[in-house]
């Protein structure tokens, strides 16, 4: 489910999951910057070299190309002397930072007081890391540029926010066994994520369970789906397959889903016996 140098690569703005209003937005904010920048007499290059950036992606910021991330605008205030100024468009920035077809789910799972998620090909995006997800998109085809990737990973990292609330929701995942023996960004990255599962797999909130290959009784061949409860409106559930996204709101699918849910779980390893399985993967990794 859903996933260097980052200079301007061109035209990364030009895709369909970017809308005129999201670029807007980001071309008011890299106006002011360059405002700011050349009121205190400073390049691109020198900008970049004071706030730890380098000036491909201060170019791409104050051309509306690239989200600033909090650090820069709080680091270019403060090199600028814009007195908090260029720090507000903090809220702008996290406005745009989820591409159009992850918006709607994002706000679902952060209005979720119990979501649950069965993830067959690759780990759930709620529990991937920075860098497994990093390689899922420079994996995709056809090839996106650098900073469609960051913007992509900012976006699926500021989803697991939901891990921060509180009270928090009850999140329960079941990995199919392969998602975690497959090397997806290579043998470190694969470990650093099984240590993540495990990391999370404590939570007293979130149970993860796997479902082993040699499992003869599988509910789920059908492929991944979540289903989330929100504390507002009725349970809907989520599907995506080959980047098509789809949000299911009709109760008798609803119903279906969710004795799904409930027979995959059963047929998966408990909680407990998930967690030993997931080290002993980590061990032989």
């Amino acid at each position: 489910m859903t996933n260097g140098d980052l200079g301007d690569m061109g035209g990364e703005l030009e895709d369909p999951e970017w809308d005129e209003g999201m670029s807007e937005i980001l071309e008011m904010v890299g106006r002011h910057i360059r405002r700011w920048r050349e009121r205190a007499g400073l390049t691109q290059a020198e900008l970049g070299s004071a706030i730890g950036y380098t000036e491909h992606q201060v170019s791409a910021v104050e051309r509306g190309r690239r989200i600033p991330k909090p650090a820069f605008l709080d680091k270019a205030d403060e090199v600028l002397g814009a007195e908090g100024m260029l720090a507000e468009f903090k809220e702008d920035a996290e406005k745009v930072r989820y591409p159009k077809k992850v918006r709607d789910l994002a706000r679902l799972e952060a209005d979720a007081a119990d979501l649950g998620a069965y993830a067959s090909t690759v780990i759930h995006g709620l529990l991937q890391t920075d860098a497994y997800s990093r390689a899922l998109y420079r994996r995709h085809r056809p090839v996106l540029d650098e900073d469609t990737i960051e913007r992509y990973v900012a976006a699926r990292m500021a989803r697991q926010e939901i891990f921060e609330r509180t009270p928090g929701p009850f999140l329960s995942f079941v990995q199919e066994e392969v998602t975690l023996r497959r090397p997806v960004g290579g043998r470190m990255v694969q470990r650093a994520q099984l240590e993540r599962l495990l990391e999370v797999g404590q939570l007293r909130n979130v149970e993860i369970q796997v479902m082993p290959t040699d499992c003869e009784d599988h509910a789920g061949l059908g492929g991944s789906f979540m289903l989330l409860d929100p504390h507002h409106g009725p349970k809907v559930g989520h599907t995506e397959a080959q980047q098509f996204s789809r949000v299911i709101a009709e109760r008798k699918e609803i119903r279906r889903l969710d004795a799904l849910y409930g027979i995959i779980r059963a047929q998966a390893l408990t909680p407990r016996e998930s967690l030993a399985f997931i080290e002993k993967v980590l061990g032989e990794t």
